[in-house]
């Protein structure tokens, strides 16, 4: 251990992130100042993103409880859901916006490596992937240069690795120039009963560190990735880690087999900060200490120093617990895979006046002695109660007027509509995606089906045979948030059910990842607080409990301020019968077309305000949860009682994007007749929400009528669906050809990128 006069000092603390009376509290939990390593353990741990210090408060006001949770919401690697059976999903979302804003192709490959280690270390087999992304201003060459790396990142990752990108979003504003946000979601399939958990007991019991070698790469990644963005971010790039698929197959395969012996006590990735959060989280679960030797841990580098050893975030590795004897049987299975697998210490008995200690050595000296407990989320972490306030600006989008805009005229539609259906947050993201691969596994029932979720049959390698489908979806329109936290959230949970409902799908939980500026300022601060409330309002009304998730703070620079508040919303929901699967394209001429759900006169927040008219400040879109909550229940009976042909929720560009989205889809046209109870500009690109296109045959029209008219839903009938010279028509005007929509939809953004 080090002598007294080289102890850190306060200046080195500082230095580490943590703040003076944090450093006076780590003194008074070990009893003395700490060392040089102790501190580093301490700041990385009492990192926003590994202690939630500033979100915690906040995090457990959110519902957490259904019949269906198999797992306590953030208290293992990711969230688990019964979805019948015998089977429960392990799904999570997470961010990787820091290391994606300095070297976007690894900072989004580790993004993905991260978030399915996560998954199979539930024990879950991964089936599926999606990822949200945020960009900037698309006409800057950097803004270029990021988008094209973190897409070949995730699309290089996740197609060696073998899961399937079957969806996700894309959105750009100026907010994101510095900070781009790129948050990954995964789910898996376990049988229910056979689940690993990241814990550690049982006196004697070895502790393995199986995988990849460590290296010097992602060394302090955490407290990177809890502070702001600057011009001297660039000189942390060894924050950055750099990833292996075929190697994180190998892990997968590997990792599984040993948790089907039945031998595994616990098992944790090993994502921010390492060795140390794996040893400190799984021993305070399991209220046991460790003795870790590092010298036994294989490294990259020779001569790495204790703390490099501890805080290393080397990706594809795991800290794994097993039966005291069974040691030769993990070798043995590590061995045919090919991989590092080796024994590094032991599970200790807690002590007299803790639940456990963590004692590290190096070259035989004891470097580190500190107490798990102290150290993790949930048990001597620092927690506070952050100041906020309201922005000024809220108050003032909040004094928009529509009657101050005026309204279009027929010969305007064409002139919106071509703007919007080539705006990079609207048009086709076939660039994107065909950088994907979607059919790896055979389980994607959308690519040929397209739907407003992902659809993904439950199947693979050792789960047994069911006629379920996974329905998952990512949502989250930043712009309403940052209009209006509250409803914003609301939102963006709404969606997300919507979403599912239209696919055929029965929304079960969420996952959430809350993206947002600096929680010291407290403008930020209530864009957080504000969210949260409105999201726990949301998913308890829809029945949608938290598993889990991730808070990304600190995305934020001093040239562009903070990014909207972006709290984006993963969603699993289950189909129980393939024949409820509900697809978006138009399928027939003469079909009728009808709007289910209450269009009000409202362009707040919209694409065609925002970015048409350049009109910033107005207030989040009208929403009410009664009128969702109807509509979505006529929906899914409409679904289940096979009336409907297709179905598509009207969201970013209004119900006129939403028309052109299933007739392109479909290769159709449409001709509707607008609603003159409503202004034209609201009608066709205002984005009230609540509403959603769906077709039915015309020998369903008396049916569907009963129906909307006995449950008192809110409906119109727009027009038919047209298949020969296929057109839009609005009003007896042709707006344009399919032809030309589709040039414009399906290009634009390629044509942008290159």
């Amino acid at each position: 251990m080090d002598t007294l006069e080289s102890l850190p000092s306060l200046e080195t603390a500082r230095k580490l992130g943590l703040l003076p009376e944090e450093f006076d509290r780590i003194a008074e939990i070990l009893g003395r100042r700490p060392n040089f390593t102790e501190l580093s353990i301490f700041s990385v741990m009492w990192s926003e993103h590994c202690s939630y210090k500033n979100s915690i408060v906040w995090l457990k006001t959110l519902p957490r409880d259904s019949d269906r949770m198999l797992a306590k919401a953030g208290e293992e690697n990711a969230g688990l859901v019964d979805i019948g059976d015998g089977l429960a999903c392990s799904f999570k979302i997470e961010s990787h916006n820091h290391p994606s804003a300095l070297e976007p192709y690894q900072g989004a490959a580790t993004g993905v490596g991260g978030i399915n280690r996560d998954i199979f270390t539930m024990g879950a087999r991964p089936i599926a992937q999606l990822n949200s992304l945020r960009f900037g201003d698309l006409s800057l060459p950097k803004t270029k240069r990021l988008l094209r790396g973190v897409v070949k990142g995730i699309g290089d990752y996740g197609n060696a690795f073998g899961i399937p990108t079957v969806g996700g979003e894309l959105f750009f504003d100026d907010c994101y120039n510095t900070n781009p946000l790129v948050n990954a979601f995964s789910a898996g399939i376990v049988e229910v009963g056979k689940s690993a958990k990241a814990t550690s007991y049982g006196v004697g019991n070895p502790v393995f560190i199986v995988g990849s070698a460590t290296g010097k790469d992602g060394i302090h990644g955490a407290t990177f990735a809890s502070e702001d963005i600057s011009a001297a971010s660039t000189d942390k790039l060894p924050a950055v880690q750099v990833g292996d698929p075929f190697m994180e197959k190998l892990l997968l395969e590997a990792s599984l087999e040993i948790i089907a012996t039945g031998y595994v006590i616990g098992i944790q990735d090993m994502g921010a900060a390492g060795i140390i959060c794996s040893t400190s989280e799984m021993s305070a679960k399991g209220e046991h200490g460790m003795i870790i030797d590092l010298d036994k841990v294989p490294t990259r580098q020779p001569n790495m120093a204790p703390f490099e050893i501890l805080l290393s975030e080397s990706q594809e590795r795991m800290l794994v617990v097993i039966e005291k004897g069974k040691e030769h049987i993990i070798q043995g299975i590590f061995d045919k895979w090919d991989l590092n697998c080796a024994q590094i210490g032991e599970v200790t008995p807690k002590g007299e006046h803790d639940l456990g200690r963590l004692h590290f050595y190096r070259n035989g000296e004891l470097v580190a002695d500190v107490p798990a407990y102290d150290l993790v989320l949930g048990g001597g972490a620092p927690v506070y109660h952050r100041e906020y306030k309201e922005p000024a600006y809220i108050k003032e989008y909040a004094k928009f007027n529509i009657d101050d805009v005026d309204d279009i005229e027929h010969e305007d539609i064409k002139e919106i509509a071509e703007h919007l259906l080539s705006h990079p947050n609207i048009c086709s993201r076939k660039w994107v995606y065909e950088q994907y691969d979607s059919m790896v596994g055979t389980g994607n029932r959308s690519t040929n089906a397209p739907s407003d979720a992902a659809v993904v049959r439950v199947k693979g390698p050792g789960i047994p045979e069911t006629e379920k489908s996974i329905v998952i979806t990512v949502d989250c329109n930043s712009r309403y948030v940052n209009a209006n936290p509250r409803i914003g959230a609301k939102i963006a949970v709404a969606e997300a059910c919507r979403n599912i409902v239209c696919s055929g799908g029965e929304p079960l939980a969420v996952t959430n990842n809350l993206n947002f500026g600096n929680p010291y300022v407290p403008e930020v601060y209530w864009h957080f607080v504000e969210a949260v409330q409105g999201m726990g309002e949301a998913c308890l009304r829809f029945s949608t409990p938290v598993t889990g998730g991730n808070v990304s703070f600190y995305n934020q620079s001093s040239d562009d301020g903070p990014v909207f508040p972006t709290p984006t919303i993963g969603m699993l929901g289950l189909m129980e019968n393939p024949a409820h699967q509900m697809t978006l394209d138009f399928k027939n001429e003469g079909d009728l077309i009808y709007l289910i759900g209450q269009s009000t006169n409202d362009i707040a927040s919209s694409e065609y305000l925002y970015s048409f008219l350049d009109i910033k400040a107005s207030p989040a879109p009208y929403f009410e949860f009664d009128d969702e909550w109807h509509v979505q229940e006529g929906i899914k009976t409409m679904i289940r009682n096979g009336w409907l042909l297709s179905a598509h929720d009207v969201s970013d560009g209004g119900l006129f994007v939403t028309l052109a989205e299933s007739a392109m889809a479909g290769n159709k046209g449409f001709q509707i007749v607008s609603d003159d109870r409503h202004r034209l500009d609201s009608f066709l690109f205002g984005e009230s929400q609540s509403r959603v296109v769906v077709t039915v045959p015309a020998e369903h029209k008396q049916t569907i009528e009963g129906y909307l008219h006995d449950t008192i839903m809110p409906f119109m009938f727009l027009g038919t669906v047209m298949d020969s010279s296929p057109a839009f028509v609005v009003d007896n005007t042709q707006v344009m050809t399919l032809a030309e929509a589709k040039i414009l939809y399906d290009n634009s953004l390629g044509n942008i990128m290159a």
